[in-house]
């Protein structure tokens, strides 16, 4: 595996093992269920989406140059279907979309958006 993705993935689990802590202790803070609106399966399928996208945008780096950032695009199409697929149904089962079935999803998702976009960019600065 390339160093490149080695060190994504190690910073990868490490933001999300942090910000997965943080959660917690915000939920318990406020009494809310700890593992509740499948917060556990949203952090590992993030945070397996975001490592595949982003080692398949590596290996294709060269291939395909011109069109990385279309790529990257389709990445996160694929995260919002898995979305729409796996966790949305769940969530509008009563009918509403509360404020902790939201973050369950999204704090995960939007770290690893900014460190897929963070990576992405060094990545194309390296290429130019």
């Amino acid at each position: 595996m390339p160093k490149t993705v080695t060190r994504f993935l190690v910073i990868l689990v490490v933001a999300l093992g942090v910000t997965f802590s943080l959660h917690i202790f915000i939920l318990n803070f406020f009494k809310q269920p700890l593992f509740g609106d499948k917060i556990v399966l949203s952090y590992v399928v993030n945070a397996l989406l975001a490592g595949t996208i982003f080692f398949s945008l590596q290996k294709l780096k060269e291939r395909y140059k011109t069109q990385i950032g279309f790529l990257f695009l389709f990445g996160s199409a694929l995260k919002f279907v898995v979305f729409f697929s796996l966790f949305f149904p769940y969530y509008k089962a009563d009918g509403v979309m509360d404020k902790l079935e939201f973050a369950a999803f999204f704090v995960p998702y939007v770290v690893c958006l900014v460190l897929e976009t963070y990576s992405l960019s060094q990545m194309l600065n390296k290429m130019s």
